[in-house]
């Protein structure tokens, strides 16, 4: 799913998205992505689910466009080269945009992944459960309760085959962990699989520390990663 530990800098240029990508990043997600359940709802319904983390005030979409010059990789809202090779979703607010996303998306997305929601209903159940609290994975003391943006989760990343093994995935999460401290938050969280060793390779590298073990969905055993961003520069 994520590549990008100990390999060269990406030769890629990492950007804000904006709506012309959503295409390419659902199709990224449906094709990278098979853990969780959003990947088997189709493309059409992540369509829409991307287009309101890209237009939310809660959330923020970056995606890493083709082969660039080293010198050229930073978050920049002017560039784009090439089609996404790669992408990052965070939320400031993953309670407020799942929300949002219910009230203003959640019949047209119902009625466009109706037969993938029936057959799903239990795991359909447990991602909204999660989805909209934003305390759905803190329940033990760890650190106390933080209110919405203090911590942003990364919700979703992906490279794709071509854009593996060249740093993409250590870029894009540089660049959720820069976003994220920008917006005002002071540290990040992630859920990845237990057996995703190369994401969670990934994660350790860019500082987050596991902090439990959890079952989002029954029988499969996920970790919740989190990294302080007090450190990061903010400018």
């Amino acid at each position: 799913m994520v590549e990008g530990c100990g390999v060269p800098p990406a030769q890629t240029i990492v950007r804000p998205a904006t709506r012309r990508d959503v295409s390419d990043v659902a199709e990224l997600h449906a094709a990278a992505i098979d853990e969780g359940f959003l990947s088997t709802l189709g493309v059409q319904f992540l369509r829409r689910l991307y287009t309101r983390i890209t237009d939310s005030p809660h959330a923020f979409l970056i995606v890493a466009d083709g082969a660039a010059e080293p010198q050229r990789q930073r978050v920049a809202a002017d560039d784009r080269s090439g089609r996404v090779v790669g992408f990052v979703a965070g939320a400031m607010s993953k309670g407020r945009l799942y929300r949002q996303f219910l009230v203003r998306d959640g019949l047209p997305a119902a009625l466009s992944s109706a037969p993938q929601l029936a057959r799903s209903l239990p795991r359909s159940i447990e991602t909204l459960r999660y989805g909209t609290s934003d305390h759905g994975t803190d329940r033990e003391p760890v650190g106390g309760d933080r209110r919405p943006g203090e911590e942003s989760e990364l919700l979703a990343m992906a490279v794709a085959v071509g854009g593996r093994r060249r740093g993409t995935g250590a870029a894009l999460v540089s660049a959720f962990q820069l976003t994220a401290a920008q917006l005002g938050s002071s540290s990040a969280r992630v859920v990845v699989g237990a057996k995703n060793h190369g994401a969670i390779a990934l994660y350790h590298g860019a500082g987050f520390q596991t902090v439990r073990c959890l079952e989002l969905h029954a029988g499969a055993e996920s970790l919740l990663l989190r990294a302080d961003l007090q450190h990061i520069s903010r400018r």
